[in-house]
């Protein structure tokens, strides 16, 4: 008798926890897992990089006063690489961390000490809050997207070039490039492109699609100044002129 097959199990989102406080980081590992997270903490910038390296991590609860290194200068860089939402801890009057913390990217703040329930109800509205942009510029299901020996991966927002290294990009890059190959050899004006990346949230002006298109380039193409990927239709706007692949 042949069994049916069993559905996937669905995937647990996976939180990476930063805290040099032991009791800190377990708790919050604790708390989290018995809520259906996957959680996995750390106590330093290195073992945070190592996890982003290997895994995919879909938040990260960071602690911005880390005994031997400075919490801001890990979320800048972090947010200069990836869009992974981040939720920083901060002390009670720390008014202008969370300020600078929250300019530089952070999604939300949790002031210390807080209770585990609070920190679970931040983590999973951040989540619902970013799903929307996850899914943003494509249809429902695609894993993927490649062309020409490149891979975006819409589920880890990871570009991988022809030889499997990844090239970082910004949050504004990652939303026009997942425009792009959602509509190869179609051409986009720039107010479409706007729109459909929603570049509008962080800059108001038309000239920041010009400039994503510069710094995408850069990263793309072996020659910038004669593009292959991204060519521009004079006066209109832009297109991508490659045959590009869907994976689902």
């Amino acid at each position: 008798m042949t069994m049916p097959a069993q559905a996937p199990a669905t995937a647990l989102a996976h939180v990476l926890a930063v805290d040099d406080d032991p009791v800190m980081r377990e708790a919050i590992a604790d708390y989290l897992g018995r809520h259906e997270f996957r959680v996995t903490p750390v106590a330093d910038g290195r073992a945070m990089q190592a996890v982003l390296a290997q895994e995919v991590v879909d938040l990260l609860v960071l602690d911005l006063k880390l005994q031997a290194e400075d919490g801001m200068v890990l979320a800048r860089r972090l947010r200069d690489e990836s869009a992974i939402p981040i939720i920083m801890l901060t002390g009670r009057g720390e008014e202008a961390d969370r300020v600078m913390g929250l300019e530089l990217g952070a999604d939300d703040y949790l002031t210390k000490p807080f209770s585990p329930r609070e920190l679970l109800a931040r983590v999973r509205a951040v989540l619902r809050r970013r799903r929307p942009e996850i899914q943003q510029g494509r249809p429902e299901g695609i894993r993927a997207y490649r062309f020409d020996g490149w891979e975006l991966n819409l589920n880890t927002r990871r570009l991988k070039d022809r030889d499997g290294a990844a090239v970082p990009l910004s949050n504004g890059e990652f939303s026009l490039l997942v425009v792009f190959l959602g509509a190869p050899h179609r051409m986009l004006t720039r107010d479409q492109l706007l729109d459909m990346s929603r570049l509008h949230n962080d800059d108001v002006y038309n000239r920041t699609v010009n400039t994503q298109v510069m710094r995408l380039r850069r990263k793309l193409e072996t020659d910038p100044a004669t593009p292959r990927y991204i060519c521009t239709e004079r006066g209109v706007g832009y297109v991508f002129s490659v045959p590009v692949e869907t994976v689902y």
